[in-house]
């Protein structure tokens, strides 16, 4: 029996964790023992605790409640926390999702420890350095000592970053293992879409059930944080509105930024738009059901940007650049940054998209358990 510690923070690590987590239940529970500890990184009900109840992830065996807070300081935070839980637990692997701070924080604590590193998502460029998650990906990369990409050009990022595809078991720090393996967010997806019809309400619930509309989400910094780009993005969406309905689960920092006296009279318009239509945020069962009926979705989010695709929905990315650059190949998503134009013009030509053309780029549905008979060969 092999002991993995597995380290989320965010929604999307959460929904990710359910992956592995069913699997280990349903196929390996005799062989791998799994403990998860939640950072606290997202500490709303609304953004973690709903997504633990709707999809039977097992319940954290610890909250560290880091919250929020300038980045030195939560990572700071999360080491401390960690780095205690992994001196007294002793894990056979560290497992890690994604890019973010509590990614980073696990991947350090426990490279200091010499406790081998499984990161899923591995491989992920956007190529800024700018951004906070370019640079946690990139640290956890280098830390790990197993790596599943969900693309084929994150593995090829990973190779020309010096990674050697020809190393062979057993894997380490210093003799790393690369996988191109699929998403495992497409697992999920195929799960959960059949319990997400009969389950969720939500299209009853916002009146949705007969009309066409285009989904939107915003939450990135770079968006909500500049006066010109939220304005840019908002304005363009109240244009859409006039010709198809728009849904926007809100992030709670979004909303909270458009209620300062900065935003006052672009909330205004925003409330006397009928039909864009700002909604609590949303499970993940409730969002697989508004991306499977939209017919376009508009989002800075890495996460919704690959759901969009696996329903066959055309994607406006409201971002200079993404990792996700075979999305961009297929030429179903255009980036478009804040720019009010671009937002109208890639919506022009999006929204007719013939939708049986998606090509099949995120694997089959069976990463998790992938992973988990990887780890298991390596132990």
């Amino acid at each position: 029996m092999i002991k993995i510690l597995t380290i989320i923070g965010a929604r999307p690590q959460i929904i990710k964790a359910a992956a592995i987590s069913r699997v280990i239940s349903k196929k390996f529970s005799g062989k791998i023992e799994e403990l998860i500890v939640h950072t606290g990184q997202h500490y709303d009900d609304n953004m973690s605790k709903v997504f633990f109840d709707e999809l039977g992830i097992p319940k954290p065996y610890c909250n560290l409640n880091i919250g929020s807070g300038l980045h030195g300081t939560q990572t700071a935070h999360m080491i401390q926390g960690i780095e205690e839980l992994l001196l007294k637990e002793n894990p056979d692997y560290l497992l890690l999702y994604g890019d973010t701070n509590s990614t980073l924080s696990g991947a350090i604590a426990a490279s200091k420890l010499n406790i081998p590193i499984v990161h899923v998502e591995a491989g992920l460029r956007s190529n800024n350095r700018k951004m906070p998650e370019e640079i946690n990906r990139i640290v956890c990369d280098h830390l790990s000592s197993l790596l599943f990409s969900p693309t084929k050009t994150g593995f090829q990022n990973l190779v020309n970053e010096g990674f050697n595809p020809a190393n062979r078991a057993p894997f380490s720090a210093d003799n790393r293992g690369v996988f191109y393996c699929g998403d495992i967010m497409y697992d999920n997806t195929l799960y959960f879409v059949d319990l997400a019809s009969k389950k969720s309400n939500i299209l009853v619930e916002n009146g949705l059930t007969s009309i066409k509309y285009v989904l939107a989400t915003i939450h990135r910094d770079h968006n909500t944080d500049i006066a010109e780009n939220l304005t840019n993005i908002f304005e363009a969406l109240i244009t859409i509105s006039k010709q198809l309905n728009v849904v926007l689960p809100i992030h709670p920092r979004t909303y909270k930024i458009l209620q300062t006296p900065e935003h006052k009279e672009l909330l205004l318009k925003i409330k006397k738009s009928q039909k864009l239509l700002l909604i609590p945020p949303v499970s993940f069962l409730d969002m697989i059901q508004l991306e499977k009926n939209s017919s376009l979705v508009i989002t800075d989010s890495g996460g919704v940007q690959k759901e969009s695709y696996f329903f066959n929905k055309p994607c406006i990315v409201l971002r200079p650049e993404t990792e996700w650059i075979e999305i961009l190949e297929t030429g179903k998503a255009k980036l478009v940054s804040a720019d009010y134009k671009k937002i109208l013009t890639a919506f022009s030509n999006l929204i007719d998209i013939n939708n049986s053309k998606f090509p099949k780029i995120f694997g089959d549905g069976t990463t998790a358990e992938f992973i988990c008979e990887t780890i298991l060969r390596n132990s």
